[in-house]
């Protein structure tokens, strides 16, 4: 299974990493998982801690925004990546909520 290289960057952006593949990812999920913790607290570790990087990169945006209108930082480079990074981040964000939407109200529909 290949990863388009949109989401091998944002994958990179959460630190994860752009060659691993969906079932690396869910190895590693179940390792830790598998030592004594429950898999729904362990998906659930997982989506805050995505979450609360994804925050992060957004407020180190913000804060090399206004360093850079102030003119305390020129690095307009510097600046350019930490924009990509935290927008690719968000991307990735609106996506994985949107699927988990729709997949749940797909099972809504299901009838029982």
């Amino acid at each position: 299974m290949a990863i388009n290289p949109i989401a091998s960057a944002a994958l990179k952006a959460y630190g994860i990493g752009g060659a691993a593949t969906k079932s690396q990812t869910i190895a590693g999920s179940a390792a830790k998982a598998g030592a004594g913790q429950d898999a729904t607290r362990s998906f659930t570790e997982t989506i805050k801690d995505s979450l609360t990087k994804v925050n992060d990169m957004q407020q180190e945006k913000n804060g090399m925004i206004e360093s850079f209108a102030a003119g305390e930082n020129q690095n307009v480079h510097e600046l350019m990546i930490t924009l990509q990074k935290a927008g690719l981040a968000m991307n990735l964000t609106s996506t994985v909520r949107n699927k988990i939407m729709s997949a749940y109200q797909e099972i809504m529909r299901m009838s029982m």
